[in-house]
């Protein structure tokens, strides 16, 4: 925190927070006295390059090639994925694997190449190691996905982490996406992105775009194939991307390149290559399927920001009700919990809050509760049982680290250990006691609520690391990840017949087996807006499918346009979440008069008639990794102009979703993909590939279903229906429907459906290994009247 920073945060605070901002200044000199002490400056350093390659030495699956100044372990694992280590890095360990890394292909083996160097020739891409120490991923065919420069190393002369830097090549075509939650992308255009968890209210230098959920994850999608990468540290670092150009300098294409630097760690990469569906279903093989939410988790959310009690909760569950809203859970956030002693609930203000929480649960809404990381101190029975347990972070001295919060000082847990994240787990049960169905992580980046964004813990403060010991420098990233893991695994354990339902702010790799991301703090606006859009794709393409912004963001004033537009978004995105302040009113759709909320009564009762849908679509991401919203260049990534399509995106394999992006809209251009399509309000069809200009009046926003599609959504009676949607003559369609008992962790079938015409009627048939069957739901098929329109 420089002296602007602390100007800012001072008059952000205003007077009624003059106590708060002097403890925030009083944490940071702390933090920077302490780093001062612990890290001092990294003084004289030797550059390093790996040299001349030596000798090779073959092994399972690939083998080590040694250069002068230094090695490189190759490895092509049973599932297609291809691993490459500096220095000796091997695979294990890391917070993103799923476990123990997978066993490496016997198929894989090490042979000459080229001009003296190696190649690992797989079955999905070839490996290819130059004299020099580059490293190129080819497909097949031959044609280089990926060309990774030799690496540099920057080593402290008197000892300690090691800076590198890796440059990478890409065709001239290629498009950049993922890096975690971006709120510029989900296209990732030039410029700097750094890899470092921020928290609430942290501003971004300049060509900078900060994200709560940061992971050197991309994936790069060219003509001649896909491919994700993923550089394994958690270190802080920054990747800067620049697009190539075709037929530049004298009619030569130039490249592509991202730029990799970071603070310390090991360089080691991963790399999948293939489709985009079979990418992310190998980084799931790696990193871990993503977790299966409760169904009522798929409805609408209502987030409570401030104070309140359980009269105020009342009514706001009593407005939806009385005005036909539908609504599956309430969210209470940290303003419910006594501040001055850790992790309780205010007793005064929620004196019966487990009979209330069951009354509500009748009813089908649920409690979710916000926990932080941060634990008063001193006086809290939490604090005092961690104070005897040893679980506290400590810094480079011994002392336990303590920062800025709510009530006072705060500590935090040590969550990079095994045994903490079990103690901390436990703490859930008062959560559940109390009637809580879920819990969101708040703050978990970590970040001090007095700090407006700043780290609270100074980057020397030791922690665990699974018994490795290192410093925060290398646990901030993965903090919220370790806590994600807690909190998901203490849920279970405490409640092991449902699943559980874990919603994070900040996150790392492998994020996806414990939960969903909520977007934080959105800027309240139209770029918020456009960012919502963009930070879920990402994350998608970084393996992690269940996410969602707060409806109006989470600062200033929204017009009820925009909020409306918002809402129409959210109820296709993976988490719908509406936000409210603490007066009446306020974010709720009846304060922003009769006609919007009229529209919003629309877009929410369709949000319920498609839950069998976003249940299917739960079920697919945990079993092939793919998100629930993805870019429309999905099933065709080699058409570039569909590469370049960003306001728009398919929700599963049947519906395209075109939301309103920009004010005073009425109307917008629609890029389709291949095949034909039905406006799902008109019905009208159109054949793809095409731009269409769709009605977007206030009421909607332009939907349209792929031609053949069958989607499970509910009937008007509530019971399970299938949508068929026509597909054209001559052609077949079909889709898959997963039945759902709502909770629990029985694996359902799942069900394969095909339509067709028959003579003049389409037909539905499931298919099973007895042969076509009856479908298990009455059917609806829609779209039989129109013809494709004249474009």
């Amino acid at each position: 925190m420089d002296g602007r920073d602390l100007v800012r945060s001072m008059k952000t605070v205003g007077s009624a927070g003059v106590a708060r901002g002097l403890r925030t200044v009083r944490v940071a000199w702390r933090r920077r006295r302490a780093d001062a002490a612990a890290l001092p400056p990294r003084g004289a350093e030797r550059a390093r390059v790996p040299g001349p390659m030596r000798e090779v030495e073959p092994g399972p699956g690939g083998g080590v090639v040694r250069f002068g100044r230094s090695e490189l372990c190759v490895l092509v694992a049973v599932n297609g994925a291809v691993f490459w280590g500096w220095d000796g890095a091997g695979p294990e360990p890391s917070y993103a694997l799923a476990g123990r890394c997978p066993e490496p292909d016997p198929r894989a083996v090490l042979e000459p190449d080229k001009d003296g160097g190696w190649r690992v020739v797989a079955e999905r891409a070839t490996v290819a190691v130059s004299r020099h120490g580059a490293v190129e991923v080819r497909t097949p065919g031959g044609v280089v996905l990926r060309r990774e420069l030799p690496p540099r190393w920057w080593e402290p002369v008197q000892g300690g982490p090691a800076r590198w830097t890796q440059r990478s090549e890409v065709a001239a075509d290629a498009r950049f996406f993922g890096l975690g939650g971006r709120s510029s992308g989900p296209r990732l255009r030039d410029g700097t992105y750094r890899l470092w968890n921020s928290g609430p209210g942290r501003p971004g230098a300049a060509g900078e775009d900060v994200a709560s959920v940061t992971m050197p994850v991309q994936m790069v999608v060219a003509d001649a194939g896909t491919h994700l990468v993923f550089h394994d540290s958690t270190w802080d670092g920054t990747v800067v991307l620049r697009e190539g150009e075709e037929g530049a300098g004298s009619g030569h294409d130039r490249p592509g390149r991202s730029v990799l630097r970071m603070d310390g760690g090991p360089l080691r990469c991963w790399v999948m290559v293939g489709t985009p569906a079979r990418a992310l279903l190998t980084w799931a093989s790696l990193t871990g399927a993503p977790a299966l939410p409760p169904s009522w988790a798929l409805g609408h959310h209502l987030a409570r920001s401030g104070c309140g009690d359980e009269q105020e909760l009342r009514r706001v569950v009593a407005g939806h009700q009385e005005r036909d809203l539908p609504l599956d859970a309430v969210h209470l956030g940290s303003g419910h919990a006594d501040a001055g002693r850790g992790f309780t609930v205010d007793e005064e203000r929620f004196p019966k809050l487990a009979v209330l929480a069951e009354e509500l649960r009748r009813e089908g809404v649920r409690l979710v509760s916000a926990v932080e990381p941060a634990v008063a101190a001193p006086g809290s029975a939490v604090y005092d049982d961690g104070m005897r347990a040893d679980v506290f972070v400590r810094d480079a001295v011994g002392s336990v680290v303590r920062g800025a919060g709510r009530s006072g000082d705060v500590v935090f847990p040590d969550l990079t250990r095994a045994r903490v994240r079990e103690w901390w787990g436990g703490l859930y049960e008062e959560r559940l006691g109390q009637g809580f169905a879920g819990v969101w992580h708040d703050l978990d980046a970590p970040t001090s609520f007095a700090a407006f964004g700043e780290p609270t813990l100074p980057r020397s403060a030791r922690h665990a690391l699974e018994g490795r010991g290192g410093d925060h420098r290398e646990a901030h990233n993965v903090y919220a990840l370790c806590m994600a893991r807690a909190g998901y695994e203490g849920l279970r354990a405490l409640s092991p017949d449902e699943r559980p339902f874990v919603l994070a702010r900040a996150g790392w790799a492998g994020l996806q087996r414990y939960g969903g991301v909520w977007s934080g703090d959105v800027v309240s606006g139209w770029a918020g807006l456009r960012a919502s859009l963009a930070q879920v794709l990402g994350l998608g393409l970084c393996g992690v499918p269940c996410s969602g912004p707060d409806v109006g963001g989470a600062e200033g004033d929204v017009p009820p346009e925009l909020y409306l537009r918002w809402l129409q978004l959210a109820a296709y995105l993976p988490l719908l979440r509406t936000h409210a302040g603490p007066r009446a009113g306020l974010g709720e759709p009846w304060g922003f008069g009769a006609e919007v909320l009229g529209y919003a009564r629309v877009t929410l009762a369709e949000r319920r008639r498609l839950l069998p849908y976003f249940v299917t679509l739960a079920h697919l991401a945990r079993r092939t990794g793919a998100p629930y919203a993805r870019p429309v260049w999905w099933q065709s990534p080699e058409d570039r102009a569909l590469r370049d399509c960003e306001d728009a995106f398919l929700l599963g394999d049947c519906l395209l979703v075109a939301p309103v992006l920009r004010p005073g809209s009425d109307r917008r251009e629609v890029r389709l993909p291949r095949g034909r399509w039905y406006d799902v309000a008109t019905e009208r069809a159109y054949e793809g590939p095409a731009q269409v200009l769709a009605d977007a009046p206030p009421g909607r926003i332009p939907v349209f279903a792929r031609a053949g599609s069958v989607v499970p959504v509910r009937g008007a009676d509530g019971a399970p229906e299938l949508e068929v949607w026509a597909p054209a003559r001559g052609r077949t369609g079909g889709g898959l429907v997963v039945p759902d008992a709502g909770d629990g962790w029985v694996e359902p079938e799942i069900e394969r459906y095909v339509s067709r015409w028959e003579g003049h009627r389409v037909v539905v048939r499931r298919e099973g290994e007895d042969g076509p069957g009856e479908p298990s739901c009455p059917v609806r098929v829609r779209g039989l009247a129109e013809r494709p329109a004249q474009m």
